[in-house]
């Protein structure tokens, strides 16, 4: 999912205006959102013929492998995620843990609804493998059209898309408001160019048509059967980013984005592949096994060449940027949600609210890019590693959308199984070829997942165990309150204590009268409430409850998409007494030092992960735009 657009408004209703509207979307679309699966051509076709298992170039392989291509892109991005997934939103949100929240709220007292939500999270996880990989493939691969211009810039290939990455993760912090408008009119031009380059070939080779005919992917399985599956990992390329169209509704809206997809980008697509599909038939065999070792530059005319490198230079690089706003937008999602501990987010637009910058996740997305480059030196290298990311979130989406159908659409089971049941062959298969690359580079991806979701399980259930370790102990507050208002000074003003559960004394509150010794007249326990929604409707935003004696419970209820601005909620909250003067209000915080427990909840080696990760998070202030001046922090320590 990225971010480098904003929520996507509701068009008006009918007439000139509401289509003006839908197709200025559909084209905002077009350059945020089909980046990544509109630079598959640069090497989805290729590495089919001349990756680590090179299949002949005769008409039966090219027919059966162009045949593939149109249909998984059919059955997989068309069918699967534009027909049927962009129908189960969550509030027009979608993506992995997006669907999570909608399908928990269905089935959450399950006694299998823990089992959807470690789905979710690890396609979540799987994910930023995918947010390595897309980069540094995206880019090399761009720029590996050199070779093809000219032999003599082999030895540049390399600085120079190190030097392009590095300058895309630097320019990050300063967000993309004002590049993002170029975005679409770049792949517009390109989508464009690439049709044109596919329709020359097929105009020349018509007999490429041919390979529409089902019947041609069929027998690629007849004549090769164990090479025909393992070519499955590399076809599946042409499809990567299937899984951004359905994260990326929420800024467009389902219907601009399928009037995008199939008005304008699935048709360039397929007319590139078929165009490629047709030179390497047309060409003598001598020529095709040159051109096949970079078939899409080839589709161009020596003198069009080089102008083709810098076009597709241009548009791997918007093609990154969409990835990397996505990481930031997954990860802003996975702390709202509690499986990420806070971290710094700084918001890049003083008018778009999705337009944020993670300085941790930006460098670390980096490092890892720039160790891939020198690592696998070579896109097709590279492409080894990719398949089993994405293959992985697909079959994962496959999976939950199974639960999807039965448990929040209600559908029978003898319908929704044959759906679910194809989908499975089919991304299932795609998932089991690219299994058989993991020695030759599908560990990182895997590797990289396993780390993010065993990061992400820890916060969460160590956040968990704490909450109830704090709650065992702590005070109903309706008796502290009763209790304190004789047994301590009052004094003016008003005292916040920020408290993780609506139920209970905050630490901070037992610990400030209790060294202090003094209550302010006015003492509110606010909780923070992330929903299983997207956003909340304003006047849902605050609850409170007046306890008497100056004391208030309140909460604040956020979605998982919003920021989390407390002064501005508070500043809409009128009901605890009277305004919230920031200059007379003072925040109080507690922080939690984790001490061993002689009877662990859970392993030792995960708590010191909780910890280390404890340790390192955002201050509470920073991430609820606290005042600075007007912040009191007080410890405690918690065994879990």
């Amino acid at each position: 999912m990225n971010d480098t657009a904003a929520p996507a408004h509701q068009p008006p209703p009918g007439g000139k205006s509401h289509s003006a509207s839908k197709a200025a979307l559909a084209v905002g679309a077009i350059g945020i959102v089909f980046g990544d699966i509109g630079t598959s051509p640069l090497y989805a076709f290729r590495e089919t013929f001349a990756g680590a298992h090179p299949l002949a170039l005769d008409n039966a392989h090219v027919l059966g492998v162009v045949s593939l291509i149109f249909w998984s892109m059919t059955l997989v991005v068309s069918i699967q995620y534009v027909t049927i997934l962009m129908r189960a939103d969550n509030k027009g949100q979608g993506g992995s843990l997006a669907l999570v929240a909608l399908i928990s709220r269905s089935i959450s007292q399950s006694k299998y609804g823990w089992m959807a939500v470690l789905l979710g999270v690890f396609a979540t996880s799987l994910f930023y493998g995918d947010s390595m990989i897309t980069p540094a493939i995206s880019v090399l691969s761009a720029v590996e059209g050199l070779r093809v211009v000219d032999t003599r810039f082999e030895r540049f290939v390399i600085p120079i898309a190190l030097v392009l990455l590095v300058f895309l993760f630097v320019i990050q912090k300063r967000g993309t408001a004002k590049v993002g408008a170029l975005f679409a009119p770049v792949m517009i031009v390109y989508f464009s160019v690439i049709a044109a380059l596919g329709t020359w070939q097929i105009v020349q080779t018509p007999a490429i048509l041919w390979a529409l005919n089902p019947w041609h992917a069929i027998n690629f399985f007849i004549l090769d059967g164990w090479l025909a599956f393992l070519a499955l990992g590399s076809v599946v390329l042409a499809v990567t980013g299937s899984e951004a169209l359905y994260s990326d509704m929420g800024h467009f809206g389902r219907g601009p984005m399928r009037l995008s997809w199939f008005g304008f980008v699935m048709p360039c697509l397929l007319l590139n592949y078929f165009g490629q599909g047709a030179m390497i038939i047309g060409l003598p065999p001598e020529q095709a096994a040159q051109a096949i070792l970079n078939p899409f530059f080839f589709l161009a005319a020596e003198e069009w060449r080089l102008p083709l490198v810098l076009l597709a230079t241009v548009a791997t690089f918007i093609a990154s940027q969409a990835v990397i706003s996505g990481a930031f937008s997954i990860t802003h999602q996975a702390i709202q949600m509690g499986y990420i501990p806070r971290l710094n987010i700084r918001h890049t637009s003083e008018t778009e609210g999705g337009q944020i910058y993670i300085p941790v996740v930006n460098w670390a997305l980096m490092v890892a890019v720039i160790v891939l480059v020198l690592t696998f030196q070579t896109s097709s290298n590279l492409a080894n590693a990719y398949g089993i990311a994405v293959t992985g979130a697909v079959t994962i989406d496959t999976l939950l959308m199974a639960v999807l159908l039965v448990g929040v659409w209600k559908w029978r089971w003898w319908y929704a199984a044959p759906v679910v049941l194809l989908f499975l062959i089919v991304d299932g298969a795609y998932f089991a070829a690219n299994l058989t690359k993991v020695a030759a580079g599908g560990w990182f991806p895997l590797v990289v997942g396993l780390v993010a979701f065993t990061l992400l399980t820890t916060w969460a259930r160590g956040r968990k165990l704490m909450r109830e370790r704090m709650s065992e102990s702590a005070l109903p507050l309706e008796i502290f309150a009763k209790s304190a208002k004789n047994s301590a000074v009052r004094v003016p003003g008003t005292a916040i204590f920020m408290a993780s559960s609506t139920a209970g004394v905050p630490s901070a509150l037992l610990h400030n009268i209790k060294h202090n010794k003094v209550l302010h007249e006015r003492v509110v326990i606010l909780t923070i409430n992330i929903v299983d929604e997207p956003y909340v409707d304003p006047e849902a935003r605050c609850t409170m409850t007046d306890l008497g004696d100056g004391f208030y419970r309140s909460v604040l209820n956020y979605g998982f998409m919003e920021e989390t601005d407390v002064p501005l909620g508070l500043k809409k909250m009128q009901r605890c007494g009277g305004e919230f003067d920031m200059m007379h209000t003072s925040f109080f915080l507690s922080r939690q030092t984790l001490l061993p427990s002689e009877k662990p909840a859970m392993p030792l080696w995960r708590e010191k992960i909780f910890a280390w990760l404890l340790r390192n998070s955002a201050s509470a202030m920073d991430f609820f735009k606290l005042p600075t001046n007007r912040v009191v922090e007080l410890g405690s320590q918690v065994e879990i």
